[in-house]
């Protein structure tokens, strides 16, 4: 084997730009390794001895590691003219070029963004593709880039199965992970999975990433879940430079972590030599896919270039420092066994790296020349997608009757020929509904299967499908919403559960920041279709405090793309849930179902024993219109009350109060569907009204009020007389003490009386 690469050249002056300096050490070390031995190896032969690597094989993982590197040299020059609009780079990563050549184009890949070199060389899998101009477009973000459509600037292929990520750290970690879970879960279920069976999960992160909790999360579910001998095969290479933007790792940490972790397969290899680390990178895929266990790549690499164009390294670390790092360059390393091999002369190697430049200083001049997003309409376009008559149709089908039949036991046991029941139990018969309408459903979280969840809402779905499709999960909504991810990503449909309302804040990142996103990054080239289910808001009895009665959904409402619907009733629970579902299987759309806790199993709606909160069942012809509200006391102007949730029973004692105390006729709006707020619905109901109060569960702050009055506002209802019922900006606490912070029906009847009062 040859010799490490010596210091290239003498330190620069401070003053000079690194990128300059490494792109002209790269072209001096050419100069100064003479022309090499006589006869090149044979494309077969390996390209040094003992090597697993071929002659071909090296020649193209260069090539490869040359577009990358010019790539990140062509952000640099051209960002200053905004003719490119993103410089965090790849170099020093430039090995990770080996991880592509080791896996197939079907091995779905979420990538760290410093993946230039993995996706020029994946670019080779598929013929007519060209890793230079479809990067030029995205660092230009021309409406034209193939990944995004100029969202962002992403690596993402849809026929190369590289789901494009953002920069959110170690967030994607989790639906790798779901991901490869999925692929097993496919094969057992009989699903036809969009990937060859034996595929693997490809998930690439730096050092400094491996430390935060999402990607620690990823780690121990993948571990637990190899554990207990189920398979995983997700390959997490973590590409180690040593450095987090400005914050070193310490040495050996990445090891020390990792290489003892149980049930979780360590590898290292070198990614700064081509020739030494590729044997060890096809170890690790290798044994990835034959044994479907969860594996850890550890991937030597470095950073030269700093973390972007705008890190001037030299204000913050050593020259001397710098010098050495740079000296590491894997290209030099590739470059001198390239010469010393015989695979390429050193003319050859200078050349190939100037025609490579050309090629990427033409493609980003042609990119910018390319149309970009220019209209609001054409940047949203891909977020949302909304099909109506699709979706109706959809909700409505009803072809699975004998499945039903089989899973309910006879005609007679169908849930719309039985007695009216309370949310809970409606709620539980449209799951049982779905799962026979999808085959391809599955429902997990904590502690929904032979439980049949906290509150018995999922009671008998783990008996009637099985433990193939109704699981327990580890407590950790990161990885539930991750998994969910992964089956989605694979055509199945989720239906993930999450506990309790709070529970949800610590996970918000996998519906924001990943499963949300994912359309608008990708085009609409890929999607996330899921169905979270989340038991929540405030007024449950006997226990409860601020996790078990949390009425914030601030963090929901905030969500772009996302859909939230919130029943009062069980037979609008039902009917929404096919409408969800049929969201999500149609459009795409990531759906989340807010369950209110203390109307499960309400039955009452004035007095003990009326059963006016029970209806029934509605069958499955029936769905409703995303944003269709409910209104009870049609045509009563006097008084009108928007709401939702808890609110709805609420607001219907409180008018009975009202009208005995005023003779005001009240209506009652119920939304129904919180996100998107339906604005057009809003102002046709507030028509005609002489007073209207909104009565809002949630906190006074950023509640869902506050976008009901906004919508009344800019729809010029500002002049009718209005008053706000909200709860306080407060954690709840427990008891009877919870009450203080929630509105209640008086707080309604007192809104009124102000209202009268003028």
């Amino acid at each position: 084997m040859f010799a490490r690469v010596p210091n290239p050249i003498p330190a620069r002056m401070k003053g000079l730009n690194r990128a300059e300096i490494c792109d002209t050490n790269f072209i001096e070390f050419v100069r100064g390794l003479g022309q090499g031995p006589a006869g090149a190896p044979q494309d077969g032969a390996p390209v040094l001895p003992g090597s697993a690597l071929d002659a071909r094989g090296f020649r193209e993982l260069f090539e490869s590691q040359l577009v990358s590197r010019h790539l990140d040299l062509m952000a640099r020059v051209l960002r200053v003219q905004n003719k490119v609009f993103y410089t965090i780079g790849s170099s020093g990563h430039e090995g990770n070029a080996m991880v592509a050549r080791a896996t197939r184009h079907t091995d779905p890949a979420f990538l760290h963004y410093r993946s230039g070199g993995f996706m020029a060389e994946r670019f080779r899998k598929l013929p007519g593709m060209d890793p230079i101009m479809d990067s030029a477009l995205s660092f230009a973000a021309s409406a034209e880039d193939p990944a995004s459509g100029g969202r962002h600037k992403v690596w993402g292929s849809k026929p190369l199965w590289v789901l494009p990520q953002t920069s959110t750290i170690a967030s994607h970690l989790p639906k790798a992970l779901g991901t490869a879970l999925a692929i097993e879960a496919g094969k057992r279920l009989g699903v036809e999975l969009p990937v060859p069976g034996d595929s693997i999960a490809i998930c690439s992160f730096g050092d400094a990433s491996a430390n935060h909790a999402t990607a620690q999360t990823a780690f121990n579910a993948a571990s637990w879940t190899a554990y207990q001998k189920l398979p995983a095969p997700v390959l997490y290479v973590c590409e180690d430079n040593g450095i987090g933007i400005s914050v070193k790792t310490p040495g050996g940490w990445i090891a020390e972590s990792f290489r003892n972790r149980p049930d979780l397969d360590y590898f290292f290899a070198d990614g700064l030599d081509l020739a030494a680390g590729y044997a060890d990178v096809q170890r690790a895929v290798e044994h990835c896919r034959r044994t479907r266990r969860p594996t850890f790549l550890h991937l030597r690499t470095t950073r030269i270039m700093g973390h972007a164009g705008t890190d001037f390294e030299i204000e913050w670390r050593a020259l001397e420092e710098l010098c050495a790092v740079e000296a590491g360059d894997p290209l030099l390393r590739s470059a001198q066994i390239a010469v010393e091999s015989g695979v390429m002369s050193a003319d050859e190697v200078l050349a190939l790296y100037e025609r490579t430049r050309a090629r990427c200083f033409a493609a980003a001049e042609e990119a910018d020349q390319r149309p970009r997003l220019t209209s609001l309409k054409d940047v949203m376009a891909p977020l949302a997608p909304y099909t109506p008559e699709r979706v109706r149709a959809e909700a409505t089908r009803a072809d699975y009757a004998q499945r039903r039949l089989q899973v309910f036991g006879s005609e007679a046991s169908l849930p719309e020929n039985l007695p009216p029941r309370h949310l809970a139990i409606q709620i539980n018969q449209a799951l049982h509904d779905l799962f026979c309408k999808y085959p391809d459903t599955l429902l997990f979280g904590e502690d929904v299967a032979q439980k049949g969840g906290v509150y018995t809402v999922t009671k008998g779905l783990h008996k009637a499908f099985g433990p193939r499709r109704v699981f327990n999960t580890l407590l950790d909504e990161t990885m539930i919403l991750g998994m969910a991810q992964g089956f989605a990503n694979m055509g199945m449909l989720p239906v993930p559960e999450i506990q309790y309302l709070a529970y949800l804040h610590n996970a918000i990142d996998q519906v924001r920041g990943e499963a949300c996103s994912l359309q608008f990054f990708s085009n609409d080239q890929y999607r996330n279709p899921m169905l979270i289910r989340i038991a929540g808001l405030g007024y449950q009895k006997g226990f409860g405090g601020h996790f078990h009665n949390d009425n914030s959904i601030t963090a929901i409402r905030d969500i772009p793309g996302l859909v939230v619907g919130c029943p009062s009733r069980g037979d609008d629970a039902a009917m929404m849930l096919r409408t969800l579902a049929a969201l999500s299987r149609v459009d795409g759309r990531v759906c989340v179902f807010l369950e209110p806790i203390a109307l499960y199993m309400t039955k009452d709606l004035y007095e003990a024993g009326d059963g006016q909160w029970l209806f029934p069942y509605p069958a499955p012809e029936h769905a409703l219109e995303l944003g269709q509200g409910r209104v009870y006391g049609e045509g009563n102007d006097d008084l009108v009350v928007f709401t939702y949730g808890n609110g709805v029973p609420m607001a219907l004692r409180a008018a009975r109060a009202i009208e005995a105390a005023q003779g005001w006729k009240v209506r009652v709006v119920d939304l129904r569907w919180l996100v998107p707020l339906n604005a057009a619905y809003i102002a046709e109901q507030a028509s005609g009204a002489r007073r209207i109060i909104v009565l809002d569960e949630g906190r006074h702050s950023a509640g869902v009020g506050e976008g009901v009055i906004t919508a009344l506002v800019e729809a010029g209802f500002g002049g009718v007389p209005l008053r706000r019922v909200t709860g306080a900006d407060t954690y709840t606490p427990l008891a009877g003490a919870a009450l203080l912070v929630l509105p209640g029906d008086n707080d309604v009847v007192s809104a009124a009386a102000e209202l009268a009062r003028g």
